[in-house]
């Protein structure tokens, strides 16, 4: 849906007081966190404000996203 936030704190609400901790603790884990929230952000500004963008280019910023989640979820697996 467009406009619909996948930053990690909605992706994995159950998980929040992990998550917070682990950004805040753990420098590999924050920067996967603020790569996956910033090109989140990029791509949901990109669908509401309508901006011409390459169906390809906007593919490959999805499925980067889609890869940073999956990190993101098997870091917080392993780390409990």
């Amino acid at each position: 849906m467009l406009g619909e936030t996948h930053d990690i704190l909605h992706e994995f609400p159950n998980l929040e007081e992990t998550i917070r901790n682990l950004h805040h603790n753990d420098p590999e884990f924050a920067n996967l966190m603020e790569t996956h929230d910033s090109l989140d952000s990029e791509i949901r500004q990109l669908e509401e404000l309508n901006q011409p963008i390459d169906d390809f280019k906007m593919e490959e910023m999805k499925k980067t996203r889609a890869l940073l989640k999956d990190q993101i979820y098997q870091y917080l697996r392993d780390n409990p």
